[in-house]
């Protein structure tokens, strides 16, 4: 992936090395076997992990975007947000609309958010109440080792959760979370969050998109890259990894296909309107 050549964005919060007291640190392969059992119960491995010991409902204390990080990894990334705020101004504004963009939180082991206290246990996340996106970039070691290297993977998983600040920003997340409280059965419920994560793939790939338009970003293999990560992380790929029986009612996120589809249709498309997950499903606004 060429991104080089991209600026870094200033919506950075560089956190890695800080203690964060209040809950078990988890990560590594224990980390991963977190994320299956949680999902298997029909849980969000990504809102997972709350403050275990008292503060859970405490607002974090407030830390100012810090810039760029110095480390190649940093810089990877920071080229990465970068990128996705300059192809969603465009989209934003082409509709008539102010783009308002994330910060991303880079942190090690544990971190506070709006939403909680969380580990690395729970992979990247974002989170609507205080509109940024958390990373703890060991989660790339264990998307590599599930069948997900490189760098447009890891870009993928940015995208992805941008994805979901897009959600917000359109209302998304408010009206999906309004059909949620409606549903009696579980099942119901984890199937409106499969859609919501499928669109977020689709409108990673839109940003990929647009970013390749922009500056040519994607080399051979690059998609790839994404295709495998988005495969590596389906729900039906994690559940036959932790030996256990499929069970398509304790989704989360969608199976390996699905998510590699909807990421497609994002590439391919550059379209942001074929990114209904809902409207396929039979739902509309108002529904």
């Amino acid at each position: 992936m060429r991104w080089r050549q991209s600026r870094q964005s200033t919506n950075v919060e560089d956190r890695r090395g800080q203690r964060v007291s209040g809950g078990a640190k988890i990560g590594g392969g224990a980390g991963l076997l977190l994320i299956v059992v949680v999902m298997l119960l029909g849980g969000d491995p990504r809102q997972v992990m709350r403050l275990l010991e008292g503060g859970g409902g405490q607002a974090p204390a407030t830390v100012e975007p810090s810039g760029p990080p110095s480390d190649e990894t940093g810089q990877f990334l920071g080229a990465v947000l970068g990128m996705t705020e300059d192809v969603w101004t465009e989209i934003f504004a082409s509709a008539g609309a102010r783009y308002s963009p994330p910060t991303m939180v880079l942190f090690s082991q544990a971190v506070e958010s709006a939403c909680g206290y969380s580990t690395a246990a729970t992979g990247p996340f974002y989170c609507p109440p205080d509109q940024k996106l958390y990373l703890d970039t060991s989660f790339f070691e264990e998307l590599a080792a599930m069948g997900g290297p490189g760098d447009f993977a890891q870009a993928y998983v940015i995208g992805h959760e941008v994805g979901h600040h897009i959600q917000t920003l359109t209302g998304t997340s408010d009206w999906v979370r309004q059909l949620q409280e409606q549903q009696r059965d579980e099942a119901a419920v984890n199937q409106l969050g499969v859609l919501m994560e499928l669109q977020a793939d689709c409108y990673a790939g839109v940003w990929a998109n647009h970013a390749n338009r922009r500056q040519q970003v994607l080399e051979p293999g690059d998609i790839e890259e994404g295709l495998s990560a988005a495969a590596a992380i389906g729900d039906d790929r994690l559940m036959r990894r932790a030996g256990r029986e499929v069970a398509p009612e304790s989704f989360t996120h969608g199976t390996s296909a699905q998510r590699q589809r909807w990421l497609q249709i994002g590439i391919e498309t550059g379209d942001v309107n074929r990114c209904d997950t809902f409207a396929e499903a039979g739902l509309t606004r108002g529904s």
